[in-house]
Parts: C-alpha cells; sequence; structure tokens
C-alpha cells in the first residue's frame, strides 16, 4: 500500500450529494464481519466518497479501514460531516491509517507531530486502531530502532486515549540487513502491550517470510490482517482475493492464535477489473467460503 494522503475538499458538495442519495441501513456489526481498505477505491473516494461508500455497503461490508486523513480531515471532511455520512450509510470505520511524518515535517498532525491530536480526532469517529501505514524503504537498521521507539511512544499515547497502535508491512521489512530482519526488530524493541501489528498476508509472502512462524513466536501480536491476494506469475502482482495462489484457509485456522480482532480486504492495483469489481468477487470469495468464520478447531 504505497500511498500519499489525499483529500476532497468540497463538503459542501458532499452534503448535497448525501442528500439526494440519503438512505437508512439496519447496521449490524458481529465478529465475523469484515471491511475493506479505502486505498483500494482511492481514486473513486477522492471523485465522488459518499457514492463510493454507499456501493462498498451495498456489496455487503460493514467495516472500512481510512487512507484519506489528513490534518484533521477525513477525505476532506471534518469529523462530525464524515462520522454523520458513515452512520446514515450503516457503515463502521475501526482502523484508521495515519502518517509517520517524518518525510513531511511540515504537517501538524503525524506520528511525529502532535499525535495526541490525531489520536483525539480518531477518538471523536469512534476509531479502535490507529495504524502506521507505511515506512519508507530503509537499509539502516538504527532507522528501525528509531522507529520502534517511536511506535512505543504513539502506542502510549494511542492507549491512554482508548485506542490499540498498530503497524502495517511491505516486503521490504523481511529482507535481511547486516544479518537482521527489521520486521524482527520492530516487533522485538516494541512494547507487546503497546504496540500491535496489522499483518499485510500478501506483502510478508512478497517479502519471502512465512507468516506461521510469526503467527506462533509472536502470538497474539497481529490483530489486523489485511487480506490481499497475489497472482501466478512470475511479476507476483495483486489480484482479486480468491483468484491467486495465496491459500487461505490454513491462515484463517490460525486466527486465534495470530489474535486477529479484524481483518480488511485490499488489493494496491486493479488490472482485471475495476477496483468496486474486484472487492466485490473478493467479498463473494470470503463469504461464500465463510472464511471469516473459521476458528481452531
Amino acid at each position: 500500500m504505497k500511498r500519499r494522503t489525499f483529500v476532497n475538499k468540497t463538503p459542501l458538495a458532499i452534503f448535497a450529494a448525501l442528500a439526494m442519495t440519503r438512505c437508512k441501513y439496519e447496521v449490524k456489526y458481529g465478529p465475523n464481519d469484515f471491511g475493506v481498505q479505502l486505498w483500494t477505491v482511492r481514486d473513486a473516494m477522492s471523485k465522488n466518497p459518499i457514492e463510493t461508500l454507499k456501493a462498498i455497503k451495498e456489496i455487503g461490508y460493514t467495516d472500512i479501514e481510512n487512507a484519506g486523513y489528513n490534518e484533521g480531515l477525513f477525505y476532506g471532511m471534518e469529523i462530525s460531516e464524515f462520522k454523520s455520512v458513515l452512520k446514515d450509510l450503516g457503515l463502521k470505520m475501526r482502523s484508521g491509517h495515519v502518517p509517520l511524518g517524518w518525510n513531511t515535517p511540515e504537517a501538524k498532525r503525524t506520528m511525529a507531530a502532535n499525535f495526541e491530536a490525531v489520536c483525539e480526532d480518531h477518538v471523536k469517529l469512534g476509531v479502535d486502531y490507529i495504524v502506521c501505514p507505511w515506512f519508507s524503504a530503509d537499509n539502516k537498521l538504527d532507522n528501525y530502532k528509531r522507529l520502534a521507539e517511536l511506535m512505543n511512544v504513539c502506542g502510549e499515547m494511542a492507549k491512554q486515549h482508548g485506542l490499540t497502535f498498530a503497524y502495517h508491512n511491505h516486503d521490504f521489512e523481511f529482507r535481511s540487513i547486516d544479518g537482521e530482519v527489521p520486521y524482527d526488530i520492530l516487533l522485538n524493541e516494541t512494547d507487546k502491550a503497546l504496540v500491535d501489528f496489522e499483518l499485510d498476508l500478501y506483502w510478508i509472502k512478497k517479502g519471502g517470510a512465512d507468516w506461521k512462524y510469526y503467527f506462533k513466536n509472536h502470538a497474539g501480536r497481529f490483530s489486523l490482517w489485511h487480506v490481499k491476494d497475489m497472482d501466478d506469475t512470475e511479476e507476483a502482482f495483486f489480484t482479486e482475493v480468491g483468484n491467486g495462489i495465496i491459500d487461505w484457509e490454513p491462515i484463517f485456522l490460525k486466527k486465534e492464535e495470530s489474535g486477529m480482532k479484524h481483518f480488511y480486504l485490499e488489493q494496491d492495483d486493479c488490472r482485471n477489473y475495476p477496483p468496486l469489481e474486484s472487492i466485490k468477487i473478493g467479498f463473494n470469495y470470503i463469504d461464500e467460503m465463510k472464511l471469516a468464520k473459521l476458528t481452531i478447531g
């Protein structure tokens, strides 16, 4: 999920659209509900967020994970506005990605700058998890140790606000540097009482690591997953969940060992179908296979 924060700065247009499409949904959230990462539909969200969220709800999703937080706004909307949109559409946002901020020192609400305000924004929206989505690929172990220190600080502040802080991986964290694996540094040098992990199951495979090893040796730390599939090509590109080579059932059978509480379907780039169609294919696969209901034994 290589991303840059974007916003839609037209709240009046947003609420005009909401007034035209306003409808009340029965809201039911249970342990087997699952969500979608909005990075997958980022272009549609930037053009027409309400219609996009409505389409997501109509597919069957009840939960979304944000990828458009910037300086206190969510997709260009004030917190109260965005919260109202979600309520009217019958959607919940349990988790949100927030910028790290090291490469944008001018930003005023990031992990590195005024993280307390970031926490307050997410509490107002009713979010449970704040996630660091991206750390620029780095070949210096000291920077991963520095990141672990910041994650502990953010984890402590998030906990004080009733939130859980987590880190989302890509593939480069699993590539050894001077005999050490950066992802292991992040796991070992963060306090498990303060920092959780959102395991991206495509990127761990792309990075050549084994999810079984991490579930066993760091049981309970992966409260969030990204469910993302890989095509059967030399490029090992993204594909619709259920159309790729990742065997999902064994992974879901270990969800309790991993500590998974919620998972989000995601597809970084969609070549075969438009993004909304891609996430519909994935939703139908997970729903038909009843993967969300699988437990150990």
